[in-house]
């Protein structure tokens, strides 16, 4: 599905020192910054609410509406709080509507319960969970599926295998491996690793014989 236009009332911003920043954070602001296309950067706030909620699509266009005026834009960056997750700061980038950008797309598992290779015991890899693509701005999915219902065991399904919608094309490598199916693995060898893992830790308790004596001796010794 492709994104939607979705509007954002944004404010301009004029201070930018640090005292101040943290006064928009507690009335539930977000600073922010909108750059591109050639013109100016503007410094601006948003409610925090209404930012969520407008960035819960991915790869949606932003309508900004700022003093009056339309500005299209979709998100470059967020820096979150190391501990809470909210938005600290965001920056936008102003798009034309005309214009391909490239954008990176979340890439969905579908199909996994028919997989023959899983309904053997494989294991489903996914070592690629977006994938970058070309599309008009307001053409950029939300997200792309990849069918792994015909993965056998050892069988892989690489970027260019992803359908795509019309107008978008794919920017990754093609031969970008997004999913896998690898053999079970044999309960032998699962009991070999823990036994070999119990091994290990048992040595590093262990003491040496005479250790512990020969640090009694050596505390006489003192005495």
């Amino acid at each position: 599905m492709a994104s939607d236009q979705t509007k954002l009332d944004v404010r301009r911003r004029e201070s930018s020192n640090s005292r101040e920043t943290r006064r928009l954070r507690r009335s539930g602001r977000v600073p922010g910054v909108l750059y591109g296309l050639g013109r100016e950067s503007i410094a601006f706030d948003v409610d925090e609410r209404e930012l969520r909620h407008a960035l819960h699509a991915h790869g949606a266009v932003l309508e900004l509406d700022l003093e009056g005026s339309g500005e299209p834009a979709v998100l470059k960056e967020t820096q979150r709080h190391p501990v809470r997750g909210d938005i600290m700061h965001v920056d936008l980038i102003r798009v034309n509507l005309n214009r391909p950008i490239e954008a990176q797309v979340p890439v969905h598992i579908v199909g996994l319960e028919d997989s023959p290779g899983v309904r053997e015991g494989g294991v489903l890899e996914h070592p690629v969970r977006e994938v970058t693509v070309e599309a008009l701005p307001t053409s950029i999915p939300e997200f792309l599926e990849a069918v792994v219902s015909g993965l056998e065991i050892h069988g892989h399904l690489t970027a260019s295998e992803i359908v795509l919608p019309e107008g978008v094309s794919l920017v990754s490598d093609a031969d970008e491996l997004v999913a896998s199916v690898s053999p079970p693995r044999l309960q032998a060898e699962v009991d070999e690793d823990i036994e070999g893992e119990t091994e290990v830790v048992g040595e590093a308790d262990a003491v040496e014989p005479g250790a512990e004596g020969d640090a009694d001796s050596g505390d006489s010794a003192d005495e």
